[in-house]
């Protein structure tokens, strides 16, 4: 008994220390905006690997900092239009312990 507890305590403390952000559907229906098409999101990222693949030796200060700014608003686009779950370490630890415990 005294190992269950150990482990339900753990379970706790696992929950209460991971950070785990879930977006839910439901909470803002308004703002809601469609996901990006696929075609988008391949020439963007397509973009992103030709910048990486430059020659920036040859650049000046102002191309490179162009060049930097660019790939910072291609980034940030994916971000907000890709969206998704995101679970840490922990919380999927927890869930296969859960699992464990209970099957």
């Amino acid at each position: 008994m005294k190992k269950f507890n150990v482990i339900l305590m753990l379970a706790m403390a696992f929950t209460l220390f991971s950070s785990v952000s879930v977006f839910a559907g439901g909470k803002d229906k308004e703002e809601a905006r469609p996901k990006m098409p696929e075609a988008e999101m391949k020439l963007l990222v397509e973009r992103l690997e030709e910048i990486k693949t430059m020659d920036k030796s040859m650049m000046d200060r102002d191309e490179k900092k162009e060049l930097k700014s660019e790939v910072r608003e291609i980034n940030e686009e994916i971000k907000r239009n890709g969206g998704g779950v995101y679970l840490s370490v922990f919380a999927l630890l927890l869930v296969i312990v859960l699992l464990v415990l209970l099957l």
